[in-house]
């Protein structure tokens, strides 16, 4: 045996090495997410594990792409794009983490797949709403993806093949680690896709076969990833990571979408000897490039990039049960935005701007660990644009019971990032960034949803959020969570599908929302989820439903109405069902079953046609005699609703 001495507030790491040795174990169950439970608020959050992703029916194989669709307050707009939208907020306002580095588009083209593999998916955290002060620069919700370390002792791999794709992991030690010495380890992953070649003999009838076209399935993808892991004897350890995702959707003779997202950086974790401080540290880097040819039109491209560095400290301090966490990052971001078409002057917008941030909070357990209080405030400064945001935070929890227990959280967002392209497009492959444009380029005064004229000070954009819920386990292998919502968005920066003119002093009596390049609107988002999750040995059920309501206000200042509409993600009712269940003599076999029931989407009805007549700027135009194009009318933005939908997905 070994004697241990401990000394209050002091922090002792210890290791041990076992012998190898076979030997038979009766059941063994292990729960060590109890204390959470009743001692962190953990509200809106949904911790994804990489095992629980396999138990879902999958096309091609596991990915987390297809496995947020089942989690409460999430709706994606279809397949192809893979954009989501978590409780009533953009895409763009979702920040997605890998490792701690900013991914600016994890979704391939077909959204089926996603740029993380999950066999090296450690875990991933969904944030939906009321995030705490440690993440910043997103105002509706954060995805938080951790990779595991390689296999210590061992060189392990795994390769695997489906219609649509092959990937093949790699693992293994650099310096075995022992009781005696550090440790260091490697994992590497790579998946390519082959969808266009497999498709015109596999899914035949999604081949277009017309004047000798032969399309098929045009959807690329690469995805290489590697880190390794240097492990210390007292717990501390630094990882290197490295990725280079790409991307292609190329249809012949009409579009070609293209991107590429590299990056890497260096993260740290820090527990000193005999310490209640525990340290980590970040550098990483990512940069973002998308492009769009239209084949259709000579010399019409688009072309968007981003490139993102990050730097920061993060502490925790305990103090018995309690701790203190506080932490200071610096962000630097670059955007460039660039569309070249013969018939118009070429528009490019380069913007870089530097962010600096800090916050603090403290959890506080009291009442007898019945009452848990996580108050926060992070400040945001916006160097470049010149301005500053104190952001207020708050989280609490109430054990009524251990198995019962009500919470609650809320706090101030910003973000200066925005799309740069409409989000009133249903399907959009080109997903492009636009950071801090120009004040003259999107109007000064715009309405509120209440009709009331407000300043536009800056393109920092806010949100408010606030979530209340219980939650309650009960039976041994029964959760219910119940969460209600509330998300107002002060300002959201748009691109302005209704721009007619110049924004010149001929045309100084035009309304903004005619001429400028951007407009300003105010949203909200209010709903509720409900979840039931059943696991034990053999059978795991998820149950999820969720209800939702997204309003946007567009005004007009010069004649002071107020458009009021539902946004292209609003979905009323969303009801996912997820079963698994494993049998066998050693329970080698699974059976994975999921549905999905939602509610109609919002569209836009055609009002009516015309025949679309070009003159060409021609006065000899025989427009008598001459076949128009079939035009249409529009009618109103999103007031008419699709028919319900519904899926049923088996896999064994």
């Amino acid at each position: 045996y070994d004697v241990i001495h401990v000394k209050a507030n002091e922090v002792i790491n210890k290791k041990y090495f076992g012998t190898r040795k076979s030997i038979q174990l009766q059941e063994v169950e292990v729960a060590a997410n109890k204390s959470d439970k009743t001692e962190k608020v953990n509200i809106s959050v949904t911790k994804i594990d990489p095992i629980v992703i396999n138990k879902l029916p999958s096309i091609g194989e596991p990915d987390i792409a297809q496995y947020l669709q089942v989690l409460p307050g999430v709706v994606s707009t279809g397949d192809q794009g893979g954009q989501i939208y978590i409780r009533g907020g953009l895409p763009v306002q979702n920040k997605i983490l890998l490792d701690g580095i900013t991914i600016f588009n994890p979704f391939h083209s077909l959204g089926l797949f996603s740029v993380f593999d999950n066999d090296i998916i450690k875990q991933a955290d969904v944030y939906s709403a009321g995030f705490n002060v440690e993440y910043g620069l997103r105002n509706s919700a954060i995805m938080d993806v951790r990779t595991k370390d390689g296999n210590k002792q061992n060189i392990s791999g795994k390769v695997q093949a489906s219609t649509f794709s092959a990937k093949f992991t790699l693992e293994g030690p650099i310096i075995r680690q022992d009781s005696n010495r550090a440790g260091a380890s490697y994992v590497v992953s790579f998946k390519h896709s082959y969808l266009p070649q497999t498709s015109p003999f596999i899914y035949k009838y999604a081949n277009d076969f017309t004047n000798n076209k032969t399309n098929g399935l045009p959807y690329y993808f690469t995805d290489i990833f590697a880190k390794t892991s240097f492990n210390t004897q007292t717990g501390s350890k630094i990882n290197f990571v490295g990725f280079n995702f790409s991307d292609k959707a190329d249809f012949k003779n009409v579009a070609t979408f293209s991107w590429n997202t590299y990056g890497g950086g260096s993260n740290f974790y820090i527990i000193p000897p005999s310490s209640n401080l525990i340290m980590d540290g970040f550098v990483n880097f990512s940069n973002y490039k998308i492009k769009y040819i239209n084949h259709t039109i000579e010399g019409n491209v688009k072309t968007s990039s981003a490139s993102n560095f990050d730097a920061g400290f993060n502490f925790v301090r305990f103090i018995g049960r309690n701790d203190i966490r506080f932490g200071l990052d610096a962000n630097i971001l670059n955007t460039d935005y660039e569309i070249q078409n013969p018939n118009f002057s070429a528009i490019q917008e380069q913007r870089s701007t530097a962010n600096i941030g800090a916050y603090f909070k403290f959890r506080w357990i009291l009442l007898d660990k019945h009452l848990v209080i996580e108050p926060g405030i992070r400040t945001q400064y916006y160097a470049t644009l010149g301005i500053f945001s104190p952001e207020p935070r708050v989280g609490m929890k109430y054990n009524i019971t251990n198995t019962f227990r009500m919470k609650a959280a809320g706090g101030l967002y910003s973000q200066s990032l925005f799309s740069a392209n409409s989000d009133r497009d249903v399907v959009n492959l080109f997903y492009g960034y636009i950071h801090g444009p120009d004040s003259d380029q999107f109007p000064n005064v715009y309405l509120d949803k209440n009709g009331n004229k407000k300043q536009t000070n800056s393109s920092v954009q806010k949100a408010w959020h606030a979530v209340a819920g219980v939650e309650y386990d009960f039976l041994k292998f029964f959760e219910i969570n119940v969460e209600g919502y509330y998300k107002f968005f002060n300002t959201i920066i748009n691109v302005n599908r209704d721009k007619l003119y110049d924004d010149n002093q001929i045309n100084q009596n035009i309304p903004d929302n005619f001429k400028k390049v951007y407009i300003v609107e105010q949203g909200d988002a209010m709903g509720a989820d409900f979840t039931l999750k059943y696991e034990s040995k053999k059978v795991y059920v998820w149950i999820v439903y969720s209800y939702m309501k997204t309003n946007r206000w567009q005004g007009n200042a010069t004649t002071g109405e107020v458009f009021q509409y539902p946004p292209i993600f609003d979905r009323r009712h969303n009801f996912n069902v997820v079963a698994s269940y494993n049998f066998g003599n050693k329970k080698q076999y699974e059976i994975n079953v999921r549905w999905n029931f939602g509610s109609p989407y919002p569209f836009t009805p055609t009002q009516g046609f015309y025949p679309n007549i070009l003159f060409n700027n021609n006065i000899n135009f025989n427009y008598v005699n001459s076949n128009a194009n079939l035009g249409f009318i529009p009618g109103i933005l999103n007031s008419s609703r699709l028919i319900d939908y519904h899926r049923l997905d088996i896999g064994f």
